[in-house]
């Protein structure tokens, strides 16, 4: 893979991006369960770089997993790494992104994973598959805006368009004409393999007068069940079966953003691409848009995310952790810093913009923490990443105190004990305002237990809990004002990185890490690191 600068025209305006192969998106990457990629990447571009296999568990060798300062320093301009991705049970469609700044708002692309050889999927074979990227498209170089963002403190500028395969539509006129069509043939099934690489909304997504039906998410098959659209959130994966069952003629498909934050700005704008039937006559009037559901329609979101299961199959088990070892409760908050007097900030009451996970912003050191880890460097992290919030208060309250609003800084981890069954609770806060929070873990899938709005009760809501086909994702929607409860295993060891995927929350502190031990027998422990590995 050759990332490097290429000039592209949208919206009337011809710019440089950062390309992967002169693509955007980036090429679509095809394997088979259990393959092993050896994929070389060379920084031809004039910025750092490195690429994240998001959802590819990456079995003990977190070397591979991309993201920047976490488990390895940058590739820097002229130089290479050669990435080795092991594939073990993913199946399905995940994707790849750069994962150093706002990179990958232009370097990523879609993943697929098909059943290994003499496998069929658990549904019937489709007639085409077809990746759908939804990415964001900017007027300005979106490689200065974090660092424009940074000096006011504020909100980083929203972007101009959503894109679908890297075109904002038939209702841009600079884009009218490479719009992306899927042609279909009636009576026909299609997969769609969807994903969102948009940096900062949630999104809906349908094609007008047709349903769909989602057989997987984050690479991982689940229940199939029949729905009129989806809520996506940034870094999420969703296969969808598509039945051409209508008229032949011209529909839309569109997406629009999901923004539930009270008060936070949001590029309201719709993407579109076109179905088109064989056979359809040319002179059509102009295709219907699907029924989107309102832009901060909480409940649609929930209508759609609450349908996720698991599909538990001889071929498909899943393994709940029942007895827990550890339990973790972390907090979701958006905060605010204080500015200079003679210099006030452009975020909310003249302060500045931050981020935690249990009152703590997370610091990106200099020196990738796991190489600090792995060689026992000192002083590059801390160990002490609070297991369970500092303060106790009414995380979802309303007029919340302004002492609040302050976080703690740091670059903290929590160390897990080989094979540890965890229970982690995520919650949103209103400290600020509440927002549908994606959180992604690296290294890992989780099951879904639960979720639920308001604060979680440790006494009742376990009661609830789903322990027998919960969804396993590895990117959950923790919701507005509300709670996620996931279980997982500790049986991958390594340096692992857990983030929100809304790249605003994300570069204000809005992450955390965990580190696994080895384990006792020799295919427990991390692999060694490889001997091209990039150089801080």
């Amino acid at each position: 893979m050759e990332v490097r600068s290429s000039s592209y025209t949208r919206l009337c305006s011809t710019k440089e991006i950062l390309t992967v192969n002169g693509q955007y998106p980036g090429p679509t990457l095809r394997a088979q369960q259990g393959d092993e990629l050896i994929i070389r990447v060379y920084n031809k571009a004039n910025y750092n770089v490195t690429l994240h296999w998001h959802g590819v568990r990456q079995v003990r060798n977190p070397w591979a997993d991309g993201p920047e300062y976490i488990t390895q320093c940058p590739i820097q301009p002229g130089k290479d790494y050669t990435y080795r991705v092991s594939l073990t049970t993913e199946e399905g469609t995940v994707w790849w992104h750069a994962h150093n700044g706002w990179t990958r708002a232009t370097v990523h692309g879609a993943f697929i994973v098909y059943p290994k050889q003499g496998s069929n999927y658990p549904f019937p074979k489709p007639h085409e598959e077809v990746p759908i990227v939804l990415g964001e498209w900017w007027k300005e170089n979106a490689m200065e805006i974090p660092g424009n963002a940074n000096k006011t403190g504020g909100e980083p500028i929203l972007s101009d368009a959503y894109t679908i395969n890297g075109q904002p539509g038939y209702f841009y006129s600079c884009s009218r004409e490479g719009t992306f069509k899927l042609m279909v043939n009636h009576g026909k099934t299609y997969l769609l393999r969807i994903v969102n690489a948009i940096m900062d909304e949630n999104v809906f997504f349908a094609i007008a007068k047709h349903k769909m039906t989602l057989v997987g998410k984050d690479g991982i098959y689940m229940k199939p069940f029949k729905t009129d659209f989806i809520m996506i959130t940034p870094g999420q994966s969703m296969d969808l079966l598509l039945e051409a069952d209508q008229n032949p003629s011209q529909y839309f498909m569109a997406a629009r953003a999901y923004s539930s934050a009270f008060g936070s700005g949001f590029d309201n704008t719709t993407t579109t691409a076109i179905l088109e039937y064989h056979g359809t006559n040319q002179t059509s009037p102009t295709p219907i848009l699907p029924q989107l559901p309102p832009y901060n329609k909480t409940e649609a979101s929930t209508d759609f995310t609450k349908q996720f299961k698991s599909l538990v199959t001889k071929n498909h088990p899943i393994q709940v952790p029942r007895k827990i070892d550890t339990r973790l409760f972390f907090t979701i908050s958006v905060n605010l810093l204080n500015c200079s007097t003679n210099n006030p900030c452009t975020g909310p009451f003249g302060k500045r913009f931050s981020a935690s996970l249990n009152n703590v912003s997370f610091v990106t050191p200099s020196i990738d923490i796991l190489q600090a880890y792995y060689y026992g460097v000192k002083g590059v992290f801390e160990n002490d990443f609070p297991i369970n919030p500092p303060h106790e208060f009414n995380y979802t309250g309303d007029d919340l105190p302004e002492n609040l609003l302050t976080p703690e800084f740091g670059t903290k981890v929590v160390v897990l004990e080989y094979n540890t069954s965890v229970e982690l609770i995520l919650q949103g806060t209103n400290v600020l305002a509440s927002d549908n929070h994606p959180i992604h873990l690296h290294g890992y899938s989780f099951y879904v237990v639960g979720w639920g709005f308001g604060n979680f009760d440790s006494k009742k809501d376990p009661m609830n809990y789903n322990l027998v086909d919960p969804p396993e994702e590895t990117t959950v929607g923790v919701p507005k004002n509300g709670w996620a409860a996931v279980r997982f295993r500790a049986d991958n060891p390594g340096v692992w990185f857990m983030h929100c995927h809304i790249e605003r929350h994300s570069v204000w502190g809005m992450n955390m890490v965990f580190v696994v031990k080895d384990g006792v027998a020799p295919n427990t422990h991390m692999l060694p690191p490889p001997h091209d590995l990039p150089k801080c």
